[in-house]
């Protein structure tokens, strides 16, 4: 019972973290129609959250000592490293390709699971994945904008890479007998990614006075302040906070299918607040990406291969259903 209470709460986590990553571009997009530079928005996403995280930063401030590669890692990869890759590659190849390309994370996530660490991987996990993709695709219409560029592939898969990195260093230490706090590590991965942001977005030269006003958003003129506000707040802070949280509850393959739907409620919002069409394939495939992230979390996560505590370790049957699960 409490495992399925866990899962549960985990999955509506996974979810509540997609809703928020997937507004961010609703929300950036009529900022840089109202002239900022799209890195100049991902730098102003970064550097606010890590700045309302600072509070945290300070209250954790001893994971510097005990773990300043995760710190690092965290706000390189799944921080920095994500959002610069797939800029550069959205400037030389379609958005559908380099988002269905980004998101082949979740069957990269498995590989690393089951090659790397050498942890089963459940047939449902699996069988998630390849719908998630498939339906991906649909979402993407990647048909529609078929090229060949291969510094703009290689930069997509690197993104698609930084998101392997985002949900294995979310469960990175969770199985520790004093597991790093994951509210810290989001802390510092934000200060660590807006160092390098910085560096890549420079923005001593952005134009400030964008935001002092309005953009559109489908016909709807809308204060630029506020919609920043809801890139830093929603999209930013509450999107790493329970995304990182929920990895930790489901387990990092899992977390990664759900976190398909990302894609899927990006498309929705766009086509509600933005007025962007949404063709049939697209329907088809955000039910599919649905089905595949449902079967997904259906998968037991894995026991911990380090030490167990006396709180997570599992009752009998729970321990059995598991095996059960990977066979």
């Amino acid at each position: 019972m409490h495992a399925s209470q866990g899962r549960s709460a985990g999955l509506g986590l996974a979810l509540a973290s997609a809703f928020a990553f997937g507004g961010s571009g609703v929300a950036a997009k009529p900022l840089i129609e109202a002239g900022l530079d799209p890195l100049h928005v991902v730098w102003l996403r970064v550097t606010g959250a890590a700045l309302v995280m600072l509070p945290v930063a300070w209250r954790h401030r001893d994971l510097l000592r005990r773990k300043p590669a995760l710190l690092a890692g965290f706000g390189l990869l799944a921080v920095a490293g994500v959002q610069a890759c797939y800029f550069a590659a959205i400037s030389r190849i379609p958005v559908g390709v380099a988002l269905l390309i980004e998101y082949l994370a979740p069957a990269l996530v498995l590989g690393w699971v089951r090659f790397v660490q050498r942890r089963p991987v459940t047939r449902a996990a699996a069988l998630g994945v390849i719908l998630a993709v498939g339906g991906l695709a649909c979402v993407v219409e990647v048909w529609s904008g078929l090229s060949f560029d291969l510094l703009g592939l290689v930069l997509a898969l690197g993104a698609a890479c930084c998101q392997v990195g985002y949900f294995v260093l979310s469960d990175q230490g969770s199985d520790e007998a004093e597991p790093a706090d994951p509210l810290g590590v989001i802390a510092y991965g934000l200060l660590f990614g807006s160092v390098f942001v910085t560096v890549v977005a420079r923005p001593w030269g952005m134009d400030w006075s964008v935001l002092g006003e309005t953009a559109d958003m489908g016909g709807t003129t809308i204060p630029a302040w506020l919609l920043l506000g809801w890139i830093v707040l929603i999209a930013t802070v509450l999107a790493y906070v329970t995304g990182v949280t929920s990895v930790r509850r489901l387990s990092p393959q899992v977390a990664g299918v759900v976190a398909c739907l990302e894609a899927v409620i990006a498309t929705v919002l766009a086509w509600v607040l933005l007025k962007e069409h949404l063709s049939a394939a697209q329907i088809l495939g955000g039910a599919v990406v649905l089905v595949g992230a449902f079967i997904a979390q259906s998968s037991t996560p894995k026991a911990p291969s380090g030490p167990v505590t006396g709180s997570d370790r599992m009752n009998p049957e729970d321990e059995l259903s598991a095996q059960r699960a990977a066979t």
